[in-house]
């Protein structure tokens, strides 16, 4: 019976398959590369960038049932996110997507609508509302916090992923949750909950489902785990619901979800939207997390495993520091908000957002209606992945783009935006987030620390293979040799 059911299933595709063809015989589409184990190649986003010198930077992949186009350069990207955003403003719902997604109700990953953009609202307001207020002084404690956590283990070599990992969410968790982020407690268990959660998606037994769809009427133990994953992150989110609505003052708030809270449920005369529900706060909940722990820690271990390799550049950067902030590891404020004083820091910021985008091939986009790029004809509901690694590597855009030198930041206008966060109406929200706290971190990690190779083993600068929707470090370790005072306290040189 499930072999007759699965061979109805195949003829079924194989016909819509054929009437899809037919139906698109009249347009001028992008060029077809064939095969369809594409997925398999250890790093993907340099394969599909190579496949631009026969193709060009628009060309169509068979990913299981389904043609997906692939923008890899920097002109297709901005084209499509930004001059035609709405056309690419969609996303594709798939069996993995609508799992995690609960019910639509999801930011990063629920689909372009009236309703959505209200979300996206709420959502940025309550950022925006936190960076004027506490966000700043409060990522620059709790990065104090973390630099004394270091030094206590100064000279022992540090699993410093872990660390970030951990320094992240608890800066998501504080922002979020307030001040009933009293103890470690929480933030533990929240961490623990995204690193369960990023895992059991990201396996190829859940991947496999978006690709080939009647698979997951098949007995699958993945597919278990992640629903148990789901099932715990949705119990603390709500009952951290829960415990605001039960303690919050109305007009005011203590923290984003506060915030979300009391505007959230009140019908909009003027937009026909639909209405904003708890339900979108729980998940604008999630997005923060998934979206601000892991991949803003991975952009700090990647900085830091450039820097082992380019001691040079790590001088430079503590002389500037010294000279703009004065020497030690406490004292003068971060001028995150006057980068212009730490212009080294800036731009080797922007080299390691270049050379490894955490997220290289964004998360893929869906066309809301006909359209086209480069004179390529793209049809409505098409998939469409920007190759944002891809796009920074272009040898017609970038000099020598595969070596790591910050330096061409420093020059005024010489080198073209960075598109780590993506751009247009899907660019990452958390993105004013992202960007103070690789600044904060690295400038207090290296006014306190000189970082060390252990015994001189570099860290590898190849990410994972097959490492999901992140771009991540292997893992390594590092040596924080106290600078300055702390040094001279341990009995240390300098």
């Amino acid at each position: 019976m499930l072999l007759l059911g699965l061979l109805l299933l195949t003829l079924l595709a194989g016909a819509h398959l054929l009437w899809h063809k037919w139906q698109l015989r009249s347009l001028h589409l992008p060029p077809l590369v064939p095969g369809f184990l594409h997925l398999l190649q250890p790093n993907l986003p340099l394969y599909l960038l190579g496949l631009t010198q026969k193709l060009g930077p628009v060309y169509r992949l068979r990913l299981g049932l389904r043609d997906v186009v692939v923008l890899n350069s920097k002109r297709t990207i901005e084209e499509a996110m930004i001059r035609k955003w709405v056309d690419f403003a969609g996303r594709p719902q798939t069996p993995s997507y609508q799992l995690v997604s609960q019910h639509d109700q999801d930011l990063s990953l629920g689909d372009y609508s009236l309703l959505w953009k209200a979300h996206k609202k709420l959502t940025r307001s309550a950022l925006l509302l936190g960076l004027r207020s506490s966000t700043e002084p409060l990522v620059e404690q709790l990065t104090q916090e973390f630099c004394e956590r270091m030094r206590a283990q100064a000279g022992a070599p540090v699993a410093i992923q872990k660390e970030f990992s951990f320094l992240t969410c608890a800066i998501i968790c504080h922002l979020t949750f307030g001040d009933k982020v009293k103890e470690d407690t929480l933030v533990h268990a929240f961490h623990d909950c995204v690193q369960d959660l990023m895992k059991t998606w990201e396996h190829w037994s859940i991947q496999i489902l978006d690709i080939v769809p009647f698979l997951r009427f098949l007995p699958n133990p993945g597919l278990w785990r992640l629903k148990q994953a789901l099932e715990n992150r949705d119990h603390m989110v709500e009952k951290q619901l829960r415990q605001h609505k039960e303690s919050m003052v109305a007009g005011q708030w203590r923290d984003m979800m506060d915030y979300m809270l009391q505007r959230v449920g009140k019908p909009r005369v003027e937009e026909d939207h639909g209405q904003l529900l708890e339900g979108h706060v729980h998940m604008s909940v999630v997005d923060l997390f998934i979206g601000g722990t892991e991949t803003t820690a991975t952009t700090l271990s990647w900085a830091v495993a450039f820097l082992l390799h380019h001691p040079e550049i790590q001088r430079r950067l503590q002389e500037e520091l010294d000279r703009e902030l004065g020497p030690g590891a406490s004292g003068s404020r971060i001028p995150y908000r006057d980068p212009a004083r730490l212009p080294l820091l800036t731009a080797t910021i922007a080299e390691v957002l270049r050379l490894r985008p955490v997220v290289p091939l964004a998360l893929p986009h869906r066309t809301t209606r006909p359209s086209s790029i480069l004179g390529y004809d793209i049809p409505e509901g098409t998939i469409v992945i920007p190759n944002l690694q891809g796009a920074h590597l272009d040898e017609t855009v970038w000099e020598r783009p595969h070596e790591f030198r910050p330096d061409r930041f420093l020059v005024p206008g010489a080198s073209p935006r960075v598109l780590a966060f993506g751009c247009g109406a899907r660019v990452c929200l958390g993105e004013p987030l992202a960007r103070l706290e690789l600044f904060v971190v690295l400038a207090q990690l290296l006014r306190a620390f000189t970082l060390r190779p252990p015994a001189g083993a570099l860290p590898s600068l190849q990410p994972r293979t097959h490492c999901g929707v992140n771009l991540t470090v292997q893992p390594f370790q590092v040596q924080l040799q106290p600078r300055g005072a702390a040094a001279q306290a341990l009995g240390q040189h300098p």
